[in-house]
């Protein structure tokens, strides 16, 4: 897996360099040709070489060709940081040189080469006809996104249901326990997802306890969680205030804010009892009949805690080989003819849901043949009769072991995320992107090529899903720790990541290129700026993962190319931006900085910054007033994929000097946001030709600058599937008033803040075909009234219509929206009614009313009502009321049933 990371790094480093508009060095074209045929060459061997076992002479083989190839690539760009600083020292450009070490790489390429045609010789490539071959390049069929089905386990979720229930109002504690991969957290998943338990609860809370847990972690998930049901408003803080309340401060407001409410806690994968001893002041008992849940794998816990138990059990034979159908065939039966070799497998399996689901992944994405399935049996009953843990961790491996060798970075890149992390999946991607071991394919950008990958690792049940977007996209995901287990374990048997909690800390991060480390304790912290302070050490760093400050040095960093402490860390205020031009070679930036320093930092990145060549991600997150300037050097940079400043200002391109042809174009620029002020020139827009995702606000514009932003230009950019908008200062509206704004009909999504545009100027949304996600928030539009045109949003899926006072007659009906699957309005005071019709769509599954007036509530329920009377058992309402809502409880009891959930200001909830 090294090896095949290593060669597409180098070959995505040769074509960079090559296609750059003025690259840092070049290559003689014979020998740059050469090399390029070496790379491919060994890719291919290691891509169509089946290696499902380890064997010396293998093994060996994949180091040298590893140790070669990051020595390639090493030398390579040591000598891009070489040249470009001593032009900078020089300020002149002597020319681009060559690099002069190529010829010596072809050479130990080249021997390598010829040792590979030997092991071909001597034992041969296996035929992928072969009955034992399963393609490692391609997938015999696409992969699915299955979830985790609840299959066996029926009477287990009404138990446990039934026990949350009860009639005993003192606060009670119930521990699901089992070991790991058994199914767990998928059971208590169904019990808090249920909708009876959602709607017995008036507070329902979820947070995820690892080995290596923090109070302060645990209270500000729980607090998120609370946050979601919109308790006492006078309880809530700002996140920027909840980020510096002490813990005592996050405990007693959590404890504030569940006290006199009925709740719920999920407390998922406990490792021992600190953690409940730790935060359990801050539950009270309300005796309320409030619940407690654990998942843990440690039996005797219910012990200390005075709890009772539910112990999860094996799957029987039946019940597995019923999990195992619903993960390879999702819309067919087993064949016949493999029914009985299938059940065999099942059998092997043990009972345990994990080990099914992923020999499933690997069934579903290999041919239907008897022939691959006894080579899948073969290779299950050489571990049946391993110790139950032993032979769990066997299956991971060989999961692993099949997946093709263009999946196995990514995945055991997951290892790199703490322990039950809840993963950004765009983030995900950007990592994956800027490391550089994802092999391009035609007509495709990377960032397709890594969703496709995810989707293919989610389809192998490797990755979870954990929460997905209004378009149907996952967003946000996870991996199981056990597979996070196998993660680390290879990755420190390939020396391809180093973790924190891989071994002991100070061997975790020695000898690694790439280093994660979070969760850390002081003395860690220490430790890791010392390693940093250490030239031999850092000269060989490449990524840097961690959540806390971190003092970068940078003029030892050459060869950096991923840097991440957005989430919790803080750029350090001894290291100037103006020191990052020594990170050439970088790719990856990304960064929160500290309010309080933001003076010190200029409050704008370095025109020297032009010189990361290679830049392709630059997040700097934070909190300030005035825009975060950026130089106008930027335009520049041709390999920039993703540009995120929280509200900066970039300047327009300036027009090219006579003697350039053709100015920079960022034709790999995707993403831009948060921009303040921009303006879409005819320049601006040629340069950012595929442009994808933008995030803009207009703010305190005056006269001459509302005319030069040049909305009208907008519709250029044929590429722009999501937008976001936003006006807050009432002088914006000059913007709107002078200026003709018009959309590119490739857009997807859609958010405008604060346009206070007139209902009748709808039609050039509703005429967008492809749009499937429109928010409408905080004034976006305004009148009283909204006549939707027929034949218009024929692909609108998800709407929101958020604080549009104004609006009281809204006429529509399901011509109006054909494909709508979920409308949520908010803060419509005024609205007298719903249309009656919007039922009558077909597609329509949820309908959320939030603080919206009583009348429409009512009409709400009359459409649910209509829908349920014609059979439509699909439809969903979810209802929370406001202080403004003048029903009495009498009359919120009489409106609730099963599909109509009527939720107070303070998460109340009642049932019919």
């Amino acid at each position: 897996m090294a090896a095949y990371a290593a060669l597409v790094s180098l070959q995505n480093l040769m074509e960079t360099i090559t296609n750059h508009p003025h690259p840092p060095i070049t290559f003689d074209k014979k020998q740059s040709q050469a090399l390029r045929e070496l790379v491919s060459f060994l890719q291919q061997f290691l891509e169509n070489h089946p290696h499902r076992g380890r064997d010396a002479v293998q093994e060996d083989l994949e180091k040298r060709i590893a140790e070669a190839a990051c020595a390639a690539e090493d030398a390579v760009e040591s000598y891009i940081a070489d040249i470009i600083l001593a032009r900078t020292r020089r300020h002149g450009d002597d020319g681009i040189p060559h690099c002069k070490e190529l010829g010596n790489f072809i050479k130990d390429m080249d021997l390598i080469k010829q040792h590979v045609i030997k092991i071909q010789e001597k034992i041969g490539i296996q035929d992928p006809k072969s009955k034992n071959a399963i393609s490692s390049t391609s997938l015999s069929k696409p992969a699915s996104t299955r979830s985790l089905a609840m299959v066996g386990f029926d009477d287990a979720l009404i138990e446990i249901m039934d026990r949350l229930t009860t009639q005993q109002p003192t606060l009670q504690i119930l521990q699901i326990v089992g070991m790991g991969g058994i199914g767990k957290t998928t059971l208590a998943k169904h019990v808090y997802d249920n909708l009876y338990i959602v709607q017995h609860f008036h507070i329902c809370i979820w947070v995820t306890i690892s080995q290596d847990y923090r109070v302060r972690d645990i209270l500000l998930e729980a607090l998120k969680c609370v946050g979601k049901t919109d308790v006492d408003k006078k309880l809530l803080i700002s996140s920027d205030k909840m980020s510096e309340a002490s813990e005592e401060e996050l405990g007693s407001l959590l404890y504030k804010s569940l006290w006199g409410r009925r709740y719920l806690v999920m407390m998922d994968d406990m490792w021992s009892t600190e953690p409940w001893d730790d935060v359990k002041r801050f539950f009270p008992d309300n005796s309320n009949r409030s619940r407690i849940v654990i998942t843990t794998r440690l039996s005797d816990m219910a012990i200390h805690l005075g709890s009772s138990a539910f112990q999860m059990n094996f799957l029987d034979k039946e019940k597995s080989w019923d999990l195992l159908c619903r993960n390879v065939f999702t819309q067919t039966s087993c064949p016949t003819e493999l029914e009985e070799i299938g059940k065999k497998i099942a059998i092997n399996c043990r009972g345990l849901p994990l080990s099914i689901v992923l020999v499933g992944g690997i069934l579903a994405n290999s041919k239907e043949t008897r022939e691959q399935w006894e080579y899948v049996a073969e290779n299950l009953h050489s571990i049946l009769h391993l110790e139950d843990h032993e032979h769990c961790l066997n299956i991971l491996s060989l999961s692993y072991n099949y997946l093709p060798v263009h999946l196995k970075p990514c995945f055991l890149y997951m290892g790199v995320f703490p322990e039950d992390e809840n993963i950004c999946v765009s983030m995900l991607i950007k990592l994956w992107v800027a490391e550089g071991f994802l092999k391009p394919v035609e007509g495709k950008s990377l960032e397709l090529v890594a969703r496709s990958y995810l989707t293919d690792l989610i389809g192998r049940n490797l990755i979870l899903v954990n929460e997905r977007g209004c378009s149907g996209k996952v967003k946000f995901c996870h991996i199981h720790d056990l597979l996070r287990g196998l993660c680390l374990r290879e990755c420190h048997k390939e020396k391809f990541i180093g973790v924190k909690g891989m071994l002991n800390f100070d061997n975790c991060i020695h000898g690694r290129s790439r280093v994660s480390v979070h969760k850390s304790t002081r003395e860690e912290r220490g430790s890791l700026n010392e390693f940093l302070e250490d030239s031999e050490s850092t000269s060989s760093i490449r990524s840097l993962l961690c959540d806390f400050k971190v003092a970068l040095p940078f003029f030892k960093l050459r060869l950096l190319r991923v840097f991440d402490s957005t989430d919790k860390g803080y750029f350090n205020e001894g290291y100037s931006p103006y020191s990052m031009p020594h990170l050439v070679n970088s790719r990856y930036l990304s960064f929160r900085v500290d309010w309080k320093n933001f003076v010190y930092l200029s409050s704008n990145l370095p025109p020297s910054i032009c010189q990361l060549w290679n830049l392709q991600t630059v997040i700097v997150k934070g909190t300030w007033i005035e825009p975060f300037i950026l130089p106008l050097e930027i335009w520049e940079m041709s390999q920039l994929r993703n540009l995120h400043v929280d509200r900066h200002f970039l300047p327009s391109p300036s027009n090219p000097p006579m003697h350039k042809v053709d100015p920079f174009v960022l034709k790999n620029l995707q993403r831009l946001s948060v921009t303040v002020n921009f303006k879409f020139t005819k320049d601006a827009i040629t340069r950012i030709p595929n442009i994808n995702k933008m995030h803009i606000v207009y703010d305190n514009l005056h006269e001459g600058l509302s005319s030069n932003c040049c909305l009208n230009n907008l519709r250029c950019l044929n590429k722009l599937e999501s937008l976001v908008c936003v006006f807050p200062s009432a002088n914006c509206q000059l913007v709107l008033q002078q200026q003709d704004l018009t959309f590119p009909f490739s857009l997807k999504k859609l958010t405008l803040s604060f346009a206070r545009l007139n209902w009748e100027d709808m039609t050039k949304i509703g005429s967008l075909p492809h749009l499937e996600v429109l928010k409408l928030e905080w004034e976006s539009f305004c009148g009283p009234q909204w006549i939707p045109v027929e034949g218009e949003f024929l692909s609108l899926k998800f709407l929101l219509i958020q604080y549009c006072k104004d609006l009281v007659y809204w006429t529509a009906d399901k011509t109006h929206f054909p494909r709508l699957e979920h409308l949520v309005l908010e803060g419509l005071y005024n609205l007298n009614d719903i249309p009656l019709d919007i039922g009558e769509i077909p597609t329509l599954r949820l309908m959320e009313l939030i603080y919206c007036s009583n009348s429409a509530v009512i009409s709400a329920k009359n459409i649910l009502d209509e829908q349920e009377n014609l059979g439509n058992e699909s439809l969903r309402v979810r209802v929370r009321l406001s202080a403004q809502n003048e029903l009495d409880l009498a009359e919120v009891e009489s409106l609730a049933s099963d599909n109509f959930e009527v939720q107070d200001r303070f998460g109340g909830r009642w049932v019919g």
